[in-house]
């Protein structure tokens, strides 16, 4: 037995991110649900991943996908039902699958009873004190109580008829919840354990940079894409130290429970030291590391990211976490297709030339790259099998806020989120069970990238996934432990783990001369005459 063997599962698990609208569709509607979910579960453990992470389930109106929730403790009819969810979370633990919620801490919906009894109740009132209601500026209270804008477009700041103006950082039908509230703080460890005792293994956390806000609600005094993570450690809203005590609290809840109970935090911070605050060994287990996800296809750069991560997190005993796509980010294989191949993939640069051979050259090369490095990684739902972001939705099928709140700048994140091909050669590629057509187009073209179509296809994104993710389970360097640089040309990462590995990934234009080796375990591309090429990756043993 080797060492990953006895350590706790989470410290090299690789996380399958499913984004429930558009995985599987159990009855036929459409849209994805629980029981599509069931119905893929050997899909899942076959791909050999180490758990789902789920996106929010509960009721909600679905002005921002489910990121609006209405009841933390029910599930949408649109899903499913609490019962089915149960069953769900036992299958999939007979599978040999953990299972991962999403739980939205910073604002609840405008339809949740807390909120509505909030209006009702009116200033200052207990109900009131849930959220965080203001007075306005001006003669007459006519303007917002301060300058912070919404993560959507527009003022963060809505007001209600009898003259208050209440905080949303997102979409106005999600008012912030004020975490300075004892009642808040202790109906939320109730939700922990709600879904704890029915078998869940942990929860990544949305927004949790976000929960404290400076008091006095200063003005930020700065503009800026506010969907970029802030550079300032003092800022008003984003990443207060107060954020930690919470995160002790709920840390506490889980580990009432046998299992090893985790939690993933999703905290845009300014970067790697500020990140590790998050998992100290009394917090949060882990933390998406955004750094990487937004580095560019440059060798110098992802070293820099990936050594400062480990370094930083190395230092609170924390493992990192490598991710390249989810649900609001470009995916991966359009953002390498282009010349400018860091941060989100801004969408504005939708008209740029897209060359997806290249991207899908570099996204097989990046998949290797990402699951040869130490600790644990995301896979989001369809990276599996070489998705691109669909960027010719028509406009009038768009479905995300952030297109109507950008005023028909900015076409939101539907692009990532077309429910994934799984058979035939025609949408709805079998998405659910009688043909009904998806919630958001799928594009003819992903006939040749369905799960059928790529299965027993050695030369396919599918079969590259299943060979790595078999031989990062088996190989005792892979998963956490050590990683030792080796000397390179310019453009060629090069790393050795212990026992017997070495990662070799080429990413500038020439071809790279492998280092000696006793076997290729594995390539992203053509390997010959001992000659790596540009835009590869391979594994070798040694």
């Amino acid at each position: 037995m080797h060492a990953k063997d006895s350590a706790p599962w989470w410290r090299s698990a690789v996380i399958y991110q499913i984004y429930i609208r558009s995985f599987a569709d159990g009855d036929g509607d459409g849209v994805g649900d629980i029981a599509g979910i069931r119905s893929r579960l050997p899909y899942l453990r076959d791909l050999g991943v180490d758990a789902v992470w789920i996106t929010p389930w509960y009721p909600s109106p679905m002005v921002d996908a489910g990121y609006d929730v209405a009841d933390y403790t029910g599930i949408d009819p649109v899903f499913g039902t609490v019962a089915g969810a149960e069953e769900f979370i036992g299958e999939a633990h007979d599978h040999g699958l953990r299972v991962i919620l999403d739980i939205v801490p910073n604002h609840t919906s405008d339809k949740h009873a807390w909120f509505e009894a909030a209006l009702a109740g009116g200033p200052g009132s207990p109900e009131r004190g849930r959220y965080v209601f203001r007075t306005g500026k001006g003669a007459s209270g006519e303007l917002p109580p301060n300058d912070w804008q919404g993560m959507f477009g527009g003022s963060a700041w809505t007001r209600v008829p009898d003259g208050e103006w209440y905080l949303h950082l997102f979409a106005e039908a999600q008012p912030d919840l004020n975490w300075e509230n004892t009642e808040v703080r202790r109906d939320f460890e109730k939700v922990l354990a709600f879904w704890f005792d029915r078998g869940v293994d942990g929860f990544r956390i949305d927004v949790a940079h976000g929960l404290i806000k400076q008091e006095g609600l200063p003005d930020v005094g700065e503009s800026g894409d506010v969907l970029e993570p802030t550079k300032r450690e003092d800022h008003p809203h984003w990443d207060r130290d107060g954020v930690h005590e919470i995160f002790r609290e709920w840390r506490k809840v889980a580990d009432r429970y046998d299992g090893e109970r985790i939690f993933t935090a999703e905290a845009w911070v300014s970067g790697p030291k500020r990140l590790a605050r998050y998992v100290r060994p009394d917090e949060l287990q882990t933390a998406f590391n955004f750094d990487y996800l937004r580095a560019p296809w440059e060798a110098a750069k992802l070293r820099e990211v990936i050594d400062s991560s480990l370094e930083a997190l190395g230092e609170v005993g924390a493992p990192a976490t490598w991710v390249l796509s989810n649900h609001d980010v470009v995916r991966h294989v359009t953002r390498y297709g282009r010349a400018h191949t860091e941060g989100r993939g801004p969408r504005a640069d939708e008209t740029a030339p897209l060359d997806l051979d290249m991207g899908r050259r570099r996204a097989r090369a990046a998949a290797l790259l990402m699951l040869a490095l130490p600790g644990g990684a995301y896979v989001y739902q369809g990276e599996e099998l070489g998705l691109a972001e669909v960027e010719d939705i028509p406009e009038d099928q768009l479905q995300d806020p952030v297109w109507e709140r950008s005023g028909h700048t900015s076409r939101g994140r539907d692009g990532c989120r077309v429910p994934i091909p799984w058979s035939g050669d025609a949408p709805p590629f079998g998405f659910g069970p009688d043909g009904a057509a998806t919630w958001l187009p799928q594009p003819e073209i992903w006939k040749d990238l369905t799960v059928e179509a790529e299965s027993g296809d050695p030369a396919s994104m599918l079969e590259l996934y299943r060979a790595a993710l078999r031989l990062r389970r088996e190989h005792p360097a892979l998963g956490e432990g050590d990683l030792h640089w080796e000397e390179t040309p310019e453009g060629v990462l090069l790393f050795s783990r212990t026992p017997g590995f070495v990662c070799a990934v080429n990413l500038s234009g020439a071809p790279y001369t492998l280092p000696a080796h006793t076997g290729v375990l594995l390539a992203s591309g053509p390997v010959e005459g001992g000659a790596l090429p540009g835009d590869t990756a391979v594994w070798l043993a040694v």
